[in-house]
């Protein structure tokens, strides 16, 4: 009987059990979400898997048997309840389908009115506030010098939120 089900796939290879599963005839699944973060200094949208290092498949085991999708290149293991791999029901899997998140950004990027605290350069150790992105690479930061604020040009890298 077709059902869906969950892998667990090897760390980094998701991509790659997804590609060697197609192969053999087996409906993947791996939901993704874009979302804005900060990487190598640069305020960008990366898309990134809703789950990572999970995929649903859809296979009949009476065709395929479970050993087969278990030793697909990339796969670790199928995730279970007892012996049994874990049945998805099709309504979840439809939810994850439609499912499409917008405007979504990592907890580690700064928004306007967060604190945060210099890592490098001059002002090492200083806490300030995040005021605006300062093109790709830099961020405008509100520092305050004995009860004077001074707005400064800082490169991404050079500070972490807190």
């Amino acid at each position: 009987m077709q059902a869906w089900y969950l892998l667990y796939c090897k760390r980094g290879q998701l991509m790659r059990a997804q590609e060697h599963l197609e192969r053999q005839a087996v409906n993947c699944l791996t939901p993704m979400i874009t979302l804005e973060k900060i990487v190598r200094g640069k305020r960008t949208s990366v898309s990134e898997p809703l789950f990572p290092n999970y995929l649903f498949v859809e296979f009949d085991p009476e065709v395929i048997h479970t050993t087969t999708i278990n030793a697909t290149r990339g796969v670790s293991h199928f995730v279970r309840f007892g012996t049994q791999p874990a049945v998805v029901p099709s309504t979840v899997i439809h939810q994850l389908s439609v499912y499409k998140p917008e405007g979504i950004t990592d907890p580690d990027t700064p928004w306007p009115g967060d604190s945060v605290e210099i890592t490098e350069g001059m002002f090492k150790g200083l806490k300030a506030i995040f005021t605006e992105p300062d093109g790709e690479a830099r961020s405008m930061l509100l520092l305050n010098f004995l009860n004077h604020q001074v707005l400064q040009s800082v490169k991404n890298t050079e500070f972490r939120k807190v």
